[in-house]
């Protein structure tokens, strides 16, 4: 049975011990934390190791059998300073999360590559991974654009988060993942939506933070994304859905992304269908 991870963004109005403990209840092996807010004004739940908050966190995680697949946001902005997410990332590695999220923000290319090589060494040294994760909206918006920093970044530890909702509305499709190396493709985020995309920008950036479906009740082509990822690339849940209470929601994500799975292959289409769209 595949593992299953939930994001934070799926119920982020829960504290992590509370979002821990939903999780398991739920049947989730692992938890995404937000760690630094995405926006300006949005929740986000440090922790620093030593602090009473930090270890009752690993208790909790612990108790619970529940891991942490990653840490986000941090964001690539022109001026970040990124010796000072040390603390962050000692952290989240304190927790034995895998891996930071991180997205592009800053529309000068070469600093920004700059900026990733620089976070994969400081993350690196706390034996993180960095999934430089691709939003339309974000100046690092598409599969090829993230593609580029990670290869001229030339980090052994720099990797893209392919999320299914930002592959489609960005105009990718699941055939655009088999030329990439596997070890760029360390992790995914599932959800659904329609098929007919919202009709601006800001209905788009809605959509992704509050509009999403459950996986397999939309339109998007999981089952194809599923073929082109390898076969050992974590899957997690990001579906924030305001509808349905935090509890309902996160068994919601979970049922429906076990249901998804059921019998469905994994990897088949990077072995023989370069091709194939």
């Amino acid at each position: 049975m595949t593992p299953l991870g939930l994001a934070h963004l799926t119920a982020l109005q829960l504290a992590p011990p509370t979002l821990v403990a939903e999780a398991a209840r739920a049947g989730f092996a692992a938890v995404g934390l937000r760690y630094i807010p995405a926006t300006s004004d949005g929740p986000a739940y440090p922790t620093e190791v030593g602090t009473e908050a930090h270890r009752t966190l690993k208790r909790v995680l612990a108790g619970e059998g529940v891991r942490v697949s990653d840490i986000e946001l941090v964001q690539l902005k022109p001026a970040i300073d990124i010796s000072s997410l040390a603390s962050c990332l000692e952290a989240g590695a304190d927790l034995g999360a895998a891996a930071v999220i991180a997205s592009g923000d800053d529309p000068d290319g070469p600093r920004l590559t700059a900026h990733f090589a620089e976070l994969c060494q400081l993350a690196a040294s706390f034996g993180l991974r960095v999934d430089l994760e691709f939003m339309r909206w974000r100046a690092i918006g598409s599969l090829p654009q993230a593609a580029a920093v990670v290869r001229e970044a030339g980090q052994t530890n720099g990797a893209i988060l392919v999320d299914a909702l930002h592959l489609t509305r960005s105009g990718g499709r699941a055939a655009d993942l088999i030329s990439l190396p596997d070890q760029w493709l360390r992790a995914a985020q599932l959800c659904d939506a329609t098929a007919v995309p919202p009709a601006t920008e800001t209905a788009i950036i809605a959509e992704a933070r509050e509009g999403r479906l459950p996986p397999g009740d939309g339109a998007l082509p999981l089952g194809a994304l599923l073929e082109a990822l390898p076969a050992d690339t974590s899957l997690s849940v990001e579906m924030p859905m305001p509808a349905l209470d935090a509890r309902e929601r996160i068994a919601t994500a979970f049922n429906a992304t076990r249901h998804l799975l059921a019998g469905l292959p994994r990897g088949t289409g990077r072995r023989d269908c370069r091709g194939w769209a």
